[in-house]
C-alpha cells in the first residue's frame, strides 16, 4: 500500500460524520431517544457528505484480504498497551470531536448514554455493558491507525462485494475486485460457513470483540463484532455465508443497533447516580485490566 497523506488517513472531521451519514442511510422515526425527531439529529451541510465519499474511496479501496490479515497479526497481539477499564476510558477520551454539532460531550458519555438506554429499557447487565464498551475499539485511531481503518461499514473481505454495501462503486479500485481467487460469490469460504469463518474488514467491532471474547456472552459479543455490517443485519446480504448460529444470533445484533444509532442526546446522564452501578458490572464481567 502507498505512503498515505494526512487527508488520506483522516478525511473526515470527525469519527462521528461516518455515524451522520448512517442515520442518513437508516432512519428511525421510532427512536430511542425522543428528546429529538431523527429529522433534527446530524444537520450538517452538504459538503461534509463529500468527505464521507472519500471516506468510503479510501476504505473500499484499501480494505483487501490482505491487508485485513496484517491487521489482524500486528493489533490482535494486544502488545500496545495495559490498562484498567477507567484508564481506558481516560484514553478514548483524547478522541476530541470538534465538529460535533450535537453535544460537547465525550467519549465515554456517549457510550454512557448508549449503555442507560439500554439498561433503562431492562435489558440483562451483559448488554448493558456491551453498550458502554462497544466503541472502545476507536482506540485503533489513537494508535496512529488511519480513520477507515477504525470505523465504517464493514464487509467481508476474500469473496465479492455486496451491491447493498454502501459506495459500491469505490470497488473497483481494491485490488481483490479482479483477483480470481477473491471475486467470486464465495472466494476462499465455503458455503454456509458461519460468519465465525468469515474475515471482516478490519476496524473497531473486530478489534472490541477480540479483546471482549473472553468475558461477555456469546449474543454480546455478536453486538460487538457485526454492529457496523450493515449490509448483513439491515440489507439482508451475505446469506449463502451464514449458519443456523448467525440466523439464531442475529436477533440480538438487531436488538443492540438502534441503541448504538438513536441513545444520543444533548443531555449527559448524572455519573455520580449511576456510577456505583457501573463499577460492580465492570467488575462482574471484566479483568482488573484490559490489553490493548
Amino acid at each position: 500500500m502507498k505512503e498515505l497523506n494526512d487527508s488520506e488517513v483522516n478525511p473526515l472531521a470527525s469519527l462521528d460524520d461516518w455515524e451522520d451519514d448512517v442515520l442518513n442511510r437508516y432512519p428511525d422515526p421510532e427512536s430511542i431517544a425522543t428528546s429529538r425527531s431523527t429529522e433534527e439529529y446530524r444537520q450538517y451541510d452538504d459538503p461534509a457528505r463529500d468527505t464521507v465519499k472519500e471516506f468510503y474511496r479510501l476504505n473500499h479501496t484499501y480494505q483487501t484480504y490482505d491487508f485485513v490479515q496484517q491487521k489482524r497479526a500486528d493489533f490482535l497481539a494486544f502488545n500496545r498497551k495495559e490498562m484498567t477499564i477507567w484508564e481506558a476510558f481516560d484514553f478514548l477520551n483524547q478522541l476530541v470531536d470538534d465538529s460535533d454539532p450535537d453535544t460537547d460531550l465525550d467519549q465515554f458519555q456517549h457510550l454512557l448514554q448508549t449503555s442507560e438506554a439500554i439498561r433503562n429499557d431492562g435489558h440483562p447487565d451483559w448488554m448493558v455493558l456491551t453498550g458502554l464498551m462497544h466503541d472502545m475499539g476507536k482506540t485503533l485511531c489513537l494508535f496512529g491507525e488511519p480513520q477507515w481503518a477504525v470505523v465504517g461499514d464493514t464487509f467481508p473481505v476474500g469473496c465479492a462485494y455486496s451491491q447493498k454495501i454502501v459506495y459500491p462503486e469505490f470497488f473497483v479500485h481494491n485490488p481483490d475486485y479482479n483477483n480470481p481467487a477473491y471475486n467470486t460469490r464465495l472466494g476462499v469460504y465455503e458455503e454456509g460457513c458461519g460468519l465465525r469463518n468469515v474475515h471482516m474488514s478490519w476496524g473497531h467491532d473486530e478489534y472490541v470483540y477480540q479483546m471482549m471474547k473472553d468475558y461477555l456472552p456469546e449474543p454480546a459479543l455478536y453486538m460487538l463484532r457485526y454492529h457496523s455490517f450493515y449490509s448483513w443485519h439491515r440489507e439482508g446480504e451475505y446469506s449463502y455465508l451464514l449458519d443456523d448460529h448467525d440466523r439464531e444470533m442475529l436477533k440480538w445484533v438487531k436488538l443492540f443497533n438502534p441503541y448504538d444509532l438513536y441513545s444520543k442526546s444533548p443531555v449527559p446522564p448524572n455519573w455520580e447516580n449511576i456510577k456505583g452501578y457501573y463499577q460492580d458490572i465492570i467488575a462482574k464481567y471484566l479483568p482488573a485490566k484490559l490489553k490493548f
